[in-house]
């Protein structure tokens, strides 16, 4: 492929913009400047730098961000900036969006993609991908209000109905603070589960999404590469 289109492809402007990044020497690929646009390189596994940075080929991009308080899950937010506005432009052009959502004062383990496909499998239901959340909680729990989360509550639904909602996991981490594992991505659902055993949240945490767990050392705000669709699954 083309060293422009390369380029193009991960996000990095229009197809002139992209000629104009190499015919100027902003790209070096093992070090060394390429400055001819129609330059061949093989994609897959190409690592490249644009103003000193580096880029690894992905032909569909998948991002884990240690998303802040603060932010939303929105291409376009409403009170508070996107959690788009923390990824570099080449990202946001190409057109990352997150997998599923986490409330503005949620933080913890968010992926983003944009692969479409892989949007839909890991946030339907029938998939059963796993998220642990932490959720810090203003009232002492007890043994019986946590059983209660994996034997299932209800939930109350829009034009009066009710749905009953299970935990695939849930226990005490300390007095205040319970871990909950749900396969389901309901509105505020860790919320409203805490809720209905009379509790409330005041700070929620997502630390896993199926096989993902955040790392220890990835400060909020910051983002890296997933190397494969097969990390989340386990695989």
């Amino acid at each position: 492929m083309r060293l422009s289109q390369i380029l193009f492809t991960q996000g990095f402007g229009t197809r002139r913009l992209c000629a104009g990044l190499v015919q100027h020497g902003e790209v070096r690929i093992g070090g060394q400047v390429v400055d001819d646009p129609d330059a061949d390189f093989e994609p897959e596994g190409l690592v490249f730098e644009v103003d000193d940075q580096s880029w690894p080929y992905a032909e569909k991009a998948l991002i884990l961000l240690h998303k802040p308080a603060g932010f939303e899950c929105s291409q376009k937010p409403k009170h508070h900036p996107s959690v788009l506005s923390l990824l570099p432009a080449p990202l946001r052009e190409r057109g990352v969006q997150p997998i599923g959502r986490l409330d503005e004062d949620t933080t913890g383990l968010l992926l983003l993609t944009d692969d479409g496909s892989l949007i839909h499998k890991l946030t339907s239901p029938k998939h059963h991908v796993p998220k642990v959340y932490e959720a810090r909680c203003k009232h002492a729990l007890t043994e019986d209000a946590v059983a209660q989360l994996r034997q299932g509550v209800d939930l109350h639904e829009p034009g009066g109905r009710s749905e009953h909602v299970v935990a695939e996991g849930a226990e005490m981490a300390d007095a205040h603070l319970l871990r909950l594992t749900l396969v389901e991505g309901k509105y505020h659902q860790v919320k409203r589960m805490v809720a209905a055993i009379g509790n409330r949240v005041e700070t929620l945490h997502r630390s896993r999404f199926g096989a993902l767990v955040l790392p220890a050392d990835l400060a909020p705000g910051q983002w890296q590469w997933v190397p494969s669709p097969r990390a989340v699954w386990g695989d």
